[in-house]
């Protein structure tokens, strides 16, 4: 299954580390199809045994931070506190790991958050949401929210600065922090976000044709099914329908031309067109699907299509995108609109990137230059508030 299904995948030589990702693409194919195997036979699911393998060794006692696990509002949390003695407050981090909503834990993210902790002398706090598909929206973002805010409520107890909280997430935690951020931007009653950390974030489902999905679908790690696949999983617990979402039957067109403003190609610079993109036919719209999909419209799952009078209320932001991912153009959308309503942007676009390359910067004894670089400027954007 593994040797069959490499050649069907498009790694370009442009992407950081070519050679380590084709090793790292085939680790996950042969997980995908131990899992398939041991699905049908009955002895787990393949989702539960992708999260066995993606869960990642314990790490041992780091001298630097001292690290414990809590819950805040019966949410799941590790918190990150660095030993060190400060002169004062510190900053505070709330973080949303990635994984499409439907991998990812406090474990497979250790060293990210580690990392974090450490380089920037900031309390990290990482966040344990429910999964899907046995979780579906808005379970994740609850709880995200829920974390969120406890942790603003009790900042004195962890020794963080009101005034120097920002969130922070990759990929699915992208999109966890961008409506968290948004929810509480109109919030008086809790101390008022600094920043917000988007890391190649999935901030749309409405159209899955956009220039970076044509140009990277066949690009690790990140597929456009499934980044479809993982969409539909959050949404509704099952990928019904996959097809027609893929296709854009699932939008009905007045509502199109309402978010086009927002979600169009027009939004991109000429720039990233250069590879590969030619202008679709539209489909026909499917009522029945949109019945099922409806929800997609609602700015706490896809946060691009939040409404200007919260978008304006935004803190700085720190966008990373990556040339080789399908999520691309959102972060490019995104940037646009919050610039246009006045919030700072500083925007890193990793131009030999990939869809997880963050979180692959030292993976089983791999580098990738490329994410540990990435993951420094977030660093430096940390040190900058």
């Amino acid at each position: 299954a593994v040797l069959f299904g490499l050649p069907s995948y498009d790694i370009p030589p442009g992407v950081n580390q070519p050679a380590k990702l084709r090793l790292v693409l085939t680790l996950l194919l042969g997980t995908a199809a131990l899992g398939r195997i041991l699905e049908k036979t009955g002895l787990c699911s393949q989702i539960t045994f992708g999260r066995y393998v993606r869960q990642g060794r314990k790490l041992g006692l780091d001298p630097k931070l001292f690290i414990q696990d809590l819950q805040f509002n019966e949410v799941p949390v590790r918190v990150y506190q660095p030993r060190a003695t400060s002169d004062g407050p510190r900053r505070g981090i709330l973080f949303f790991h990635g994984g499409g909503w439907v991998f990812g834990s406090l474990d497979t993210y250790e060293k990210v958050c580690r990392y974090l902790s450490r380089e920037s002398d900031s309390v990290v706090v990482s966040v344990q949401y429910r999964l899907a598909p046995e979780h579906k929206y808005p379970a994740a973002y609850e709880d995200c929210l829920n974390a969120s805010q406890h942790f603003l409520q009790h900042l004195q107890h962890y020794g963080v600065d009101p005034a120097r909280v920002t969130v922070c997430g990759d990929s699915a935690g992208g999109n966890l922090a961008a409506a968290v951020s948004q929810t509480l931007a109109g919030r008086s009653d809790l101390p008022r976000l600094r920043a917000q950390i988007l890391i190649y974030p999935g901030l749309q489902a409405l159209d899955f044709n956009l220039p970076s999905y044509q140009q990277n679908r066949g690009v690790p790690l990140l597929f456009r099914e499934r980044a479809a696949f993982f969409a539909l999983l959050y949404l509704n617990g099952d990928a019904l329908h996959m097809q027609e979402v893929l296709e854009g039957s699932h939008i009905p067109p007045d509502m199109r031309l309402k978010y086009r403003k927002w979600v169009s190609p027009d939004n991109i610079p000429e720039e990233f067109k250069v590879r590969g993109v030619k202008p679709l036919r539209p489909t026909d719209f499917i009522a029945e699907v949109y019945e099922t999909v409806k929800r997609f419209c609602e700015p706490n799952l896809c946060p691009l299509l939040a409404e200007d009078s919260v978008v304006h209320q935004l803190p700085e932001s720190f966008i990373l995108t990556c040339e080789y991912d399908v999520l691309r153009d959102d972060g490019l959308f995104y940037k646009k609109r919050l610039e246009d309503n006045g919030v700072r942007v500083t925007w890193y676009h990793l131009e030999d990137g990939f869809h997880g390359i963050i979180s692959l910067y030292d993976y089983c004894g791999f580098s990738f230059p490329s994410g540990k670089r990435g993951l420094d400027r977030v660093v430096n954007f940390l040190k900058s508030l």
